[in-house]
């Protein structure tokens, strides 16, 4: 697993909502958005890294929070979809769920590569 690859790909999430909420235009596909298995993390968390780690509390604080952070981010997609407005501070901003959980992801993967310190 490459966490710095994994790193920027949640960090980018949120330039790809913010974008999208300027114009919802069907490119994302919430259903796939919100199954945590599609993305590189999501693979490695349900297959290699599993295998490795499912018994550690952090890893498995990691594999929920990064499913809930994908439940949400679909769930700004679906609203996004629907013509529903939505403002970026309160789907996105620093005091949002999508921001708590995709620090809550960086912050364990960042650990996972400093080697669980």
């Amino acid at each position: 697993m490459n966490f710095d690859d994994a790193i920027q790909a949640h960090v980018n999430w949120k330039m790809k909502l913010q974008n999208y909420l300027r114009k919802p235009d069907k490119t994302l596909d919430a259903g796939k958005i919100e199954s945590d298995c599609n993305c590189d993390l999501g693979k490695w968390l349900h297959g290699d890294g599993g295998a490795k780690y499912k018994a550690d509390p952090k890893f498995v604080k990691l594999v929920s929070d990064h499913a809930k952070f994908h439940k949400v981010a679909a769930g700004v997609v679906r609203k996004a979809d629907a013509g529903q407005q939505v403002s970026e501070e309160t789907a996105l901003g620093s005091k949002s769920e999508f921001a708590t959980l995709s620090q809550a992801v960086v912050s364990t993967l960042v650990e996972m590569k400093m080697g669980w310190k």
